[in-house]
Parts: C-alpha cells; sequence; structure tokens
C-alpha cells in the first residue's frame, strides 16, 4: 500500500463528515479524519477517476437439488418414523408427486419406535450457515438403504413412504431442506468508521456506500480494503457482509452444506477455473428384499458420550497430579488399548508399564538432551518460541507407559504386511489411540513424548532390539483438561478445518459430505475481506496516546495500523514466527537467448537453498526466519523430498517441468496456471497452520524476469522497454534481445489485463502463479505478507487483478533495481520500507524488511501512552 504522512484535516462539511482527500500515487488515496470521536473513512479524490480494475463479479452456483422424503401417515397404531429415501436430482418438473402409502417398500430401522418424523419440504436458502454446526444434507444417513419393490416385506412397525420429488425453483440457489428454514441475519449495529491507513491501502470503500454480501469480490479499482459496518438490507438485496473469522478463531471457516453464492473474479469464472470432477455414484443397494436391517448404531446419549471423550482427549503436559494410578483404572486403561485393531489381528504390541522413579529420571534426561538438540536446530523466531514450550511430564506423572510395535510377531506370512511391513507400528499407533480415549474416559491425561534418540532409549529400558518403539506416554490426574490442544493455545499451531482435508473420488477435490467439489481458489476468494475499520480506528487512536510526538515513526505508524485492520486487534500480533517461501520454476523463453544463465542453474540452486548455503538463507538465519521452497515447475531432478525419515525443506508441487516459450505459444495452458496459483494457497495455507504469523515471498528461476516483465507491461500499460531490466547482469545486446522476445510474445498473444488467469496462462510464470496464489491465500487467512523485488511485485499485479482486497494482507519490502519493479509498485499503490538496489531475488530483500514490520508492531505493545506513563502532552 502507498505510504505517506497523515495529512491535515479540513472542516468536513455539514451533513456528510467527510471530505474528499488529496491522492499522491495512482491508487493511492489519503483520507482525513472527521470531527468525531472516530475518524471516518473517506473516498479517494483525485484529478480523473481512480483507475477501476474489472476483476469481479458474484457466480452463484446452484447446488442440485435432493428432495427430502415427505412422511407418510403411520398404517400401524403405533407411530413410527418414517425413512429418508435417495432421490436423484431431477430438472424442473410439473407438480410435486405426493408420496403413497400403497407401495410396499423394505427400510430399515433407524432411530427410536414411537416418534412420528416429518421431514419439510425444500426451501430457497441464501445464507450458508455457519461452519461446524450440521448443514442441509449431511446429517446422519439410514444405516441402509434397500430399493422398493412390490415384493418386499414390511415389518409390522414399517411405515412405507416414496420420496417426492421437489420442483426447484429455476432462478435461485437452493438447498436440501433443513429442520427450519434458514433465517437471514439481522443487520449488525453501524460499526465506528475509522481514520484508514492513508497512503497503505491503495483501495478504499467510503462509509456511506451500501455495503456488500461477504462472497463478493467488488467490481471496481476503488473497492474497499477496510471493512464498513454492513447496513441493514431489504428482502430483495444480498445479505449483509460477513467478516471473516478472526485471526485467533480457526484458519478458516468451514465450507457448508448448502447453496453457497460463489464468488469468482469475472476473469477466473467457469472457463477460466476447471469445473471439480463430479463424484462418482455410490451405486445402489442390490435388490435382495429379504435382507435384514443394518446393524443399529449406539443411541443418542452413547454416542454423544463417544464424541465427547474423542473431542476433549488432549496431548496433556501441564497440571499432572502426583496422585497414585488404581490399579483396576490402569486395568481398565490397557485392556482397552490392547482391544484395538490390527493388521491381520496380528496384536503386534506391548506395553512397558514404568513406575520407578530411577528409571523416569533416566528417560527425562535423555529427553531434555534431544530438546536442546532440536531447539538448536530452530530459527530464532522458533527457538524463541519452543523455549516457552513444556514438552513432557516424566517426573510429573506417577506412570510412564512404552508402547511397542514388534514386526517380526505373527512370522512372514503375516495377514496384511505382505505389500506394507509398516503396518505393525501403524497398528501398535491404533492401540496408543485406544489407550488415550480410555484415559480420557477415566479423568486420566496422557501426554506423548517423542524428544527420544530410539537407539539410546531401547539400551536404557533394555528393550529387545527387534522392537519398534512407537510411544512413550505420560500418565496421570490432571487439575484440568485444556478447552483447546495446549499447542493451539500457545501459538505453536492452529487447527486446520475439517474442509481442507476431505477430498472427494480424487485428491484436491474437496468436498465435504452432502457437498458439491468446490474450487479451492474460489473458496479462497470468498474469505478475502478488507481491513477491519473498528481496529484500525483503534490503532489510530492508540498512535496519538503514544509517549511520542503524533507521526513521528513515520511509515511505521502506518504499517502498524494496518497490521491490527488485517488482525482485528489493537495492539496486533508481533509478527513472528515468519517464514520464506522459495517458488521456483523454470521458463520456456529461455531458449530465445533472454540470458546468458543455463537452465540448470535453477535446480542447482534449489540444492543450494536446501543445503543453506545462499544468500537467502544467510539472511533468514540473521532476522530469524525459517527457509522452504516449493518446487512448482523446475525442470531438473532435484533432492527427495524425505531422506532418511526428515524432511529436507522442500514441498514438491510441480505442475510442469517448466513453462513453454511464449513466443511460441502459451505459456501454460488455463488449467495449469489455476493449477499453479492453488499451489501457492495451499502454501500459505501450510506455513500458516503451523504456526507462522507473516510470510515472506521467495523465488528461483532462470529467466523469470522475463515474464515478470511481459506480466508489468500488460498489467501497467507501459512499453515492454520500459519496464526490462537486466535481471542477472546481461550486456546491452542481450538486454535489447530480451526487449523484442517480450513484444513478440505479447503481440502473438494480445493478452487481456481484464483476464489476469489468461494473462498468466500467456507469458506468465509458474512461479509467478504460484505467488498471486501466495499472496491470496495469506489475504484470506489474514497473515502479513512481505512482497520481495520485481517477481512479487508483477504476482501482486495478478493478485491484484484477481482481488483488489488481497492487497491489504501486502507490504512492499523494499524497491528492486529492476525498472519494471518501480512500475509495479506504482500500479499497486505500494511505499516499499527499504531501498538499497537490490536485484537478487530468492527474498533477500524482503527478509531486510522483516524487523522493520516488527518493530512497528512491537511498538505497539510496549510503548507506553501519556496516560500510563504520566507524562505530559504538549498543549
Amino acid at each position: 500500500s502507498p505510504l505517506v504522512e497523515p495529512a491535515a484535516a479540513p472542516a468536513p462539511q455539514a451533513g456528510t463528515g467527510v471530505e474528499p482527500a488529496a491522492v499522491v500515487a495512482e491508487p493511492a488515496l489519503v483520507v482525513e479524519p472527521v470531527a468525531a470521536d472516530r475518524p471516518a473513512v473517506q473516498p479517494a479524490a483525485r484529478a480523473g477517476a481512480v483507475e477501476r480494475v474489472a476483476v469481479a463479479e458474484v457466480l452463484a452456483v446452484a447446488q442440485p437439488v435432493v428432495a427430502e422424503p415427505v412422511a407418510v401417515e403411520p398404517v400401524a397404531e403405533q407411530p413410527v418414523v418414517a425413512e429418508p429415501v435417495a432421490v436423484e436430482p431431477v430438472a424442473p418438473a410439473a407438480a410435486p408427486v405426493q408420496a403413497s402409502d400403497e407401495t410396499p417398500a423394505a427400510e430399515p430401522a433407524a432411530g427410536p419406535a414411537g416418534e412420528a418424523v416429518a421431514e419439510p419440504v425444500a426451501e430457497p436458502v441464501t445464507e450458508p450457515a455457519e461452519a461446524g454446526q450440521p448443514q442441509p444434507g449431511q446429517g446422519q444417513e439410514p444405516e441402509a438403504e434397500a430399493v422398493a419393490t412390490p415384493e418386499a416385506v414390511a415389518t409390522p412397525e414399517a411405515v412405507v413412504v416414496e420420496a417426492v420429488v421437489v420442483e426447484a425453483p429455476a432462478e435461485s440457489a437452493v438447498a436440501e431442506a433443513a429442520p427450519a428454514p434458514a433465517q437471514a441475519p439481522a443487520p449488525a449495529e453501524q460499526e465506528p468508521t475509522a481514520e484508514p491507513l492513508r497512503e497503505s491501502v491503495p483501495i478504499v470503500d467510503t462509509a456511506a456506500e451500501a455495503p456488500e454480501s461477504a462472497d463478493t469480490v467488488r467490481t471496481d479499482g476503488t473497492a474497499g480494503l477496510v471493512d464498513a459496518a454492513p447496513a441493514p438490507v431489504g428482502p430483495e438485496s444480498e445479505a449483509p457482509a460477513v467478516d471473516a473469522p478472526a485471526v485467533d478463531a480457526p484458519i478458516a471457516a468451514e465450507a457448508d452444506g448448502g447453496a453457497v453464492a460463489q464468488v469468482v473474479a469475472e476473469p477466473v469464472a467457469e472457463q477460466l477455473i476447471p469445473a471439480p470432477a463430479a463424484p462418482v455414484d455410490a451405486g445402489t443397494p442390490g435388490d435382495d428384499a429379504e435382507r435384514p436391517a443394518a446393524a443399529p448404531g449406539f443411541d443418542e446419549a452413547g454416542r454423544e458420550a463417544v464424541h465427547q471423550v474423542i473431542r476433549s482427549r488432549r496431548d496433556v503436559r501441564n497440571g499432572f497430579r502426583p496422585d497414585p494410578i488404581p490399579h483396576e483404572v490402569l486395568l481398565r486403561v490397557l485392556e482397552a488399548a490392547h482391544t484395538a485393531p490390527s493388521v491381520g489381528y496380528s496384536q503386534p504390541w506391548d506395553f512397558v508399564v514404568i513406575r520407578s522413579r530411577k528409571t523416569r529420571r533416566k528417560m527425562h534426561e535423555l529427553a531434555e538432551r534431544q530438546r536442546n538438540a532440536y531447539a538448536d536446530s530452530l530459527p530464532k523466531g522458533r527457538a524463541k518460541q519452543f523455549k516457552e514450550i513444556k514438552i513432557e511430564a516424566i517426573l510429573d506423572t506417577p506412570v510412564n507407559i512404552v508402547v511397542t510395535a514388534d514386526r517380526t510377531r505373527g512370522g512372514r506370512h503375516t495377514l496384511g504386511r505382505h505389500t506394507q511391513p509398516q503396518m505393525a507400528p501403524y497398528s501398535a499407533a491404533l492401540a496408543v489411540e485406544n489407550l488415550w480415549l480410555a484415559a480420557r474416559a477415566e479423568g486420566l491425561g496422557v501426554g506423548w513424548v517423542s524428544f527420544f534418540d530410539e537407539e539410546e532409549m531401547v539400551r536404557e529400558l533394555g528393550l529387545p532390539e527387534h522392537l519398534d518403539v512407537v510411544a512413550y506416554l505420560c500418565v496421570g490426574y490432571v487439575d484440568a483438561f485444556p478447552d483447546e490442544p495446549e499447542l493451539q493455545q500457545q501459538g505453536w499451531a492452529k487447527k486446520r478445518p475439517l474442509s481442507w482435508v476431505v477430498h472427494e473420488e480424487q485428491y484436491g477435490n474437496r468436498a465435504l459430505p452432502g457437498e458439491e467439489p468446490h474450487s479451492l481458489l474460489a473458496d479462497t476468494l470468498r474469505g478475502i475481506r478488507p481491513l477491519d475499520a473498528k481496529s484500525l480506528g483503534d490503532a489510530w487512536d492508540r498512535q496519538k496516546r503514544m509517549t511520542k510526538p503524533a507521526g513521528s515513526l513515520g511509515v511505521l505508524e502506518i504499517i502498524a495500523a494496518q497490521l491490527c485492520g488485517l488482525s482485528r486487534k489493537c495492539p496486533p500480533p508481533i509478527p513472528e514466527p515468519g517464514c520464506v517461501a522459495i517458488f521456483a520454476g523454470d521458463h520456456g523463453v529461455h531458449a530465445q537467448g533472454v540470458t546468458p544463465w543455463p537452465q540448470e542453474v535453477t535446480g542447482q540452486m534449489v540444492a543450494n537453498f536446501l543445503a543453506g548455503g545462499a544468500v537467502v538463507n544467510a539472511f533468514a538465519a540473521q532476522v530469524g526466519a525459517e527457509v522452504c521452497v516449493v518446487d512448482v515447475g523446475v525442470k531438473a531432478e532435484l533432492p527427495e523430498a524425505i531422506q532418511q525419515g526428515r524432511t529436507t525443506g522442500l514441498l514438491p508441487r510441480k505442475v510442469k517441468p517448466g513453462t513453454d516459450d511464449m513466443t511460441q505459444g502459451p505459456a501454460m495452458t488455463r488449467e495449469e496456471a489455476v493449477q499453479a496459483i492453488e499451489v501457492g494457497i495451499e502454501t500459505a495455507r501450510d506455513l500458516v497452520a503451523a504456526g507462522n504469523k507473516v510470510l515472506i515471498t521467495g523465488d528461483m528461476g532462470i529467466a523469470n524476469t522475463t515474464a515478470s516483465a511481459a506480466l508489468i507491461s500488460v498489467f501497467t500499460g507501459l512499453d515492454p522497454a520500459e519496464v526490462t531490466g537486466r535481471g542477472t547482469g546481461i550486456d546491452d545486446a542481450t538486454h535489447a534481445r530480451k526487449v523484442e522476445v517480450i513484444r513478440a510474445a505479447l503481440a502473438l498473444h494480445q493478452p487481456d489485463p481484464a483476464d489476469p488467469i489468461g494473462v498468466l496462462a500467456a507469458v506468465g510464470g509458474l512461479e509467478h502463479a504460484a505467488i498471486a496464489g501466495f499472496l491470496l491465500g495469506a489475504a484470506s487467512l489474514r497473515t502479513p505478507v512481505i512482497l520481495d523485488g520485481v517477481i512479487a511485485g508483477s504476482a501482486a499485479l495478478v493478485a491484484k487483478a484477481v482481488a483488489p482486497e488481497s492487497l491489504a494482507a501486502c507490504i512492499a519490502g523494499h524497491r528492486s533495481a529492476e525498472p519494471g519493479h518501480q512500475a509495479a509498485l506504482g500500479k499497486l499503490g505500494l511505499r516499499p520500507l527499504i531501498d538499497l538496489d537490490l536485484r537478487l531475488g530468492e527474498g533477500t530483500g524482503a527478509l531486510l524488511a522483516l524487523p522493520l514490520v516488527q518493530s512497528a508492531a512491537r511498538a505497539m505493545h510496549d510503548v507506553a501512552t501519556f496516560d500510563s506513563a504520566g507524562v505530559t502532552e504538549k498543549a
């Protein structure tokens, strides 16, 4: 975002409360405070209209209609439950068919007898249900299905029903029937608007404008990056905007099972995002009408008890009590562990119960030694966090249990281990889970300790050498069970939503049961929201009360306010730990002689990053950040991502081995461009779920500045000669050829800046697409991301074209010596924090800016106010 000093506020005009402000950089705006307790958000004013970017429109995707069954009056004197019958979605038809009580059908038993249940007819739903609640069509399914045939014999208590096909309104998205019609949310109270990030945000909504749906990506370049409180809406208007979950809440809302108005930027609509594969029909049951009903499940109380134990199970490290565990309690826990399932019924586990304090002290010493070794291997940001975490309670618990696995048990022909010999420790892990759940039911806490050298532990405990140690568990009574996992409470990691990890039929085809598969990109765009107006206003209020002259921290005050608006907190979370993600890919345009460096250098530098020998590694070590490398399109063979059971820091996410030559045809297909964008989204999700609170862009790819210059030329409208630099230090002749190559590619494809996916596919790089997705993913998770140089700048132009509000999460780390970067920053309206004539890439410039961003947040936490410090303010 462009950053300037706050301007003096002219007196507001009566009845308006807002004044147009002068604009310094193209999409930038200066917002003036109003004479009120809260500064008001104002629109930008400028000679000439602010550039509008046609980037978004709502794509309402109607879900298939599945009619719910209609209950029929019972035939017998006793009321019974009408079982649902699956019905295939149908096209709109005539009036609904009434259920017949004359058609016999065999149905499974479900639910307690004696309760008549009538399912309501489907009603149109316009609001998605809240995360975590049962969704329409996601309820408990019948335990068995039977095909209705004339020969079916009904039990005396059964009632025959026929599903009713409900006609779906053609003009609206509908969902399956819910027990009660979805209610439109009440209009939210008008939030106080806030003095916006004066020049750090290129696009700001006015408080007077009607709010848009939470699922809407604004269609013009002046769409707001600051949330304004939604106004009441009428029955014909869209639902009020809903804020994305706060940063401390689960990372993203669970996908709902109803009809959702999917928001896809116009160029990322149907023709741009490949439709996920439809789930394969599960088929129909056999025609055996005599087949008995499926085995019953637990009753409601029993089922709830099971799930309560599962939900409340915790890996406990704190609050253990020395109280002894009665023998009968420990026996029940071990019996539960011993009843675990195992492959081939091999039961490969053994349980070594340790009570001796002498033995436990030895184990504690071994764990402490490995804890220190692990701490030494961490980046400084992570190491600082790790030192505050208790990792074991070996001496605090009266009983320790070692769970082992014997791979030799059962002999060489153990069923199920022929092709997967590792099934023995996997089976033993199930015994650990059974033990854990049973312990929770008994009120016992369990902590899993994994800080051991296994060979060293086997020797100390005198275990047979052929055994695998699966788990070392600390067991004891506790003062209380935490409401959420301890590592989540301490900020080490976050819970990944269920919707991230469920795939229908094939990996990447995400859909929860009862839902249609959905696009990861469209899902991400729905979560991108502007800066929070209230938190932004609180930040400016606090800045005025801190013990310093107003505005004396310059750009850092702007960054601090941006962090508050992004996190919805004032003061904001300190952005550490952080991770730089280096996206690597090769380029087909290399064949046109745009650089003297051979293409194999890309793969060689990736190996150098993994070995810790590059400049980015040195800078990351200095500022305490982690380095990960994402192979999104490297042509060469790379080292294995897992070596000797350990991850190397490489994320193998290759879309294809390099792009094609943009002068001969598209660099990639649209599908490949979207796939690369989603690699970036997934990377952002993974790093934030792992506990990172700030992300940093990095890149590697010989000839990638050629693709960057082409992208910047398209989105800025400038001639290639104005935005093409010397990259890795090319001579005049090579530079001239590079410019002509870009001109030829643009003349061939005529890319349309209103179609960012098409632009990427024509002249972009796989790493550019992935970085664009990285920015979109970070914005949807409300996590700040620091941009590096020209590669990141060109990718940010793509992200802005897809979702303008994604810039709310972006901070320009530095200004590159590449001329295209200056043009990109101007178009984005971002002001860089440092300018050192860097042109290396890799994420080096952004890493140098990281301490500045952290310092801006730290000041909001640690600097006293005039009130608290007793300092007299100026007259």
